[in-house]
């Protein structure tokens, strides 16, 4: 068993009916944690689990069984500084914070 990490997660959440995400959104990832913008929702929020790709996975598929149109831009950083960016389910990039000044 993998132990659980912490990421703090800074995301744009967009769909086809926001009214219908917004409340698995909020659920999710707690409702101090979403704000409305333009056609999307802003997501600034700390999670905790195995890996990003988990997190991430997990809060899309929420997402889309409610609808399947729902498009996620996520970045996942870790307490160690590794940041990762999906899109959807895809990782696109994997940054590594390097050490502080």
């Amino acid at each position: 068993m993998m132990a659980t990490k912490r990421f703090r997660l800074t995301a744009r959440v967009s769909s086809s009916s926001p009214t219908a995400i917004k409340p698995v959104l909020e659920k999710a990832v707690g409702k101090t944690s979403v704000k409305e913008g333009n056609d999307e929702f802003l997501v600034e929020a700390r999670m905790e689990g195995e890996s990003a790709k988990d997190l991430n996975r997990s809060l899309l598929s929420a997402l889309r069984r409610v609808e399947k149109r729902t498009r996620l831009r996520a970045e996942w950083t870790s307490d160690d500084g590794t940041t990762e960016r999906y899109f959807d389910y895809v990782l696109k990039k994997t940054t590594k914070a390097g050490p502080s000044p």
